[in-house]
């Protein structure tokens, strides 16, 4: 008996994708503005869709909640497209340093101390310290909370003195960054 049910389902849901796939994409794409994403947005919906069939099916408007489920996800891709641009500015807006003669050891022992920590200490420490962000736009940048920032570029400062032997991390930290062409590696 299930069988029979499943394959009516299928059959049900095969029709409805034949006939509404192509209106979902011409949605997607027009939504966010990206003819490549479309048709990714649109069988997307359609297998969120095919998951919950029971449910759509049943719906007084199948095609609406079709239409609610692409512009959500329209809505989740345009928004993480938004906080990427925005991660981005952050990183490249940084003023440009050099420093002729930089002192390659100290950049050495630093940029190895640096590799030794967590991603996510050296990141805030990198970010805090070498880009000289603040806390919030350090937060921003990583899609964490400033407090977690606080925390964990204090930890990593902390670590880092204890690998580098000395209380002045931060100086040259920066320093390390400005020697090797500048924040945000715009020379590399």
């Amino acid at each position: 008996m299930g069988t029979v049910v499943d394959d009516a389902a299928s059959v049900e849901f095969h029709a409805f994708f034949e006939q509404h796939y192509a209106e979902l994409s011409r949605l997607a794409h027009l939504l966010t503005g990206e003819a490549d994403a479309a048709d990714d947005l649109a069988a997307d919906a359609l297998l969120a869709l095919w998951h919950r069939w029971d449910r759509v099916r049943a719906a007084d408007h199948p095609v609406a909640y079709a239409r609610g489920v692409v512009a959500n996800l329209a809505r989740t891709r345009i928004r993480g497209a938004v906080r990427e641009r925005r991660r981005i500015t952050l990183f490249w807006s940084q003023r440009e340093e050099k420093t002729e003669n930089p002192d390659v050891s100290a950049v050495v022992d630093v940029q190895s101390a640096l590799r030794r920590l967590p991603f996510r200490k050296r990141a805030c420490v990198v970010l805090r310290h070498a880009f000289d962000l603040s806390e919030k736009d350090t937060a921003l940048a990583l899609g964490i909370s400033v407090g977690t920032v606080k925390s964990q570029t204090s930890k990593g400062m902390a670590e880092l003195q204890r690998l580098l032997g000395t209380d002045q991390a931060p100086r040259r930290v920066h320093a390390a960054v400005v020697r090797t062409g500048g924040a945000g590696g715009r020379d590399r």
